[in-house]
């Protein structure tokens, strides 16, 4: 509809300042004629849009302006509010601003809507606590003071003091330059560089924190997906061990548990899955299968067949019966 779009036309104007026929016909998807002639529409509405000439120029906003816009249409305002039936309120420590935020949608609505969207929003449940197993979700507990630094200081650019138990080692203060915040299966991860080094602390191990006063040394303009993508790279191009295995359908998330990462996936005739798997290394991958029992089988490497083949032998001899 043109209506949304000159909305939207208008939004891009108020983040990016200042923006060609060109660019803004790319955003919105049409053709840069349709561009001008929303353009004189919001001019002849009373929007104070204009032009720029030259070489840097475009189309911008007078400074200052400022407007409501509270054309959410039932769809979009349905989209909010089934993202806000999850579990979202624990993302980044958001909770109250998640709750307000669609307390503001609501109102938004004009007054038939508000009913149906809000009815139709509870037809959807997004992450419940449990699964069909009755499992609850393992996620990380994180002290809502230390969530609130981390997030000031990510948003304000300054560098932050952190409290922070590693794995094995005892919790040590760090300062640390924030780039950015990454949630991946209800875990939070703080993306920072320290001593101009990658650093990726997992959230739920930092005990407290503390915004400082200097700004961090970040560049201006972060890709955190590629930043994530890049890091989750090295991360399992480190010394893990890779491992196929089979295993029984009912113990994979069992097993995916104490993995670090899934590779490959696929069904076998038998009705068992086999799995592409990565462990922190030789000792880590024996420990997680001998939990499984016979449900699970290791097909490579060989040599970790052979460990849990001579653990198993060991075992048995134990229990041999005297008799």
């Amino acid at each position: 509809m043109r209506a949304d779009r000159l909305i939207s036309l208008v939004l891009l104007l108020r983040r990016h300042d200042r923006l060609t026929a060109d660019a803004l016909a790319r955003e919105l998807q049409v053709s840069t004629r349709t561009v001008l002639r929303d353009i004189e529409a919001l001019s002849a509405a009373g929007v104070p849009v204009y032009a720029e000439r030259g070489r840097h120029g475009g189309f911008a906003l007078l400074p200052g302006f400022r407007t409501e816009f509270t054309g959410l249409n039932h769809d979009e305002a349905l989209a909010l509010l089934a993202a806000g039936s999850g579990r979202g309120e624990h993302v980044f420590g958001l909770g109250q601003a998640l709750a307000s935020a669609l307390r503001k949608v609501l109102d938004a609505l004009p007054e038939g809507h508000r009913a149906t969207a809000s009815d139709a929003a509870r037809r959807f449940l997004v992450e419940p606590e449990t699964d069909l197993l009755s499992r609850r979700p393992v996620t990380d507990d994180v002290p809502g003071t230390a969530m609130i630094e981390v997030r000031r200081a990510v948003l304000a650019g300054r560098r932050l003091r952190i409290h922070y138990a590693a794995t094995g080692r005892p919790p040590q203060w760090r300062t640390v330059d924030p780039i950015g915040l990454v949630t991946v299966r209800d875990r939070v991860y703080l993306l920072a560089t320290r001593s101009g080094e990658d650093r990726t602390y997992r959230l739920s191990r930092v005990l407290a924190a503390e915004e400082l006063p200097e700004a961090a040394q970040r560049p201006d303009r972060v890709d955190l997906d590629r930043i994530w993508r890049e890091r989750s790279a090295r991360f399992l191009g480190g010394d893990h061990i890779t491992v196929l295995v089979r295993v029984d359908p009912a113990r994979r998330e069992e097993l995916l548990d104490t993995a670090v990462s899934v590779r490959a996936e696929e069904p076998e005739p038998d009705g068992r899955l086999r799995l592409e798997l990565t462990f922190q290394d030789a000792r880590h991958a024996e420990w997680a299968l001998w939990q499984l029992g016979t449900d699970a089988e290791a097909l490579t490497p060989h040599a970790l067949r052979i460990s849990l083949r001579d653990r198993a032998a060991a075992l048995a001899a134990r229990y041999e019966d005297p008799a």
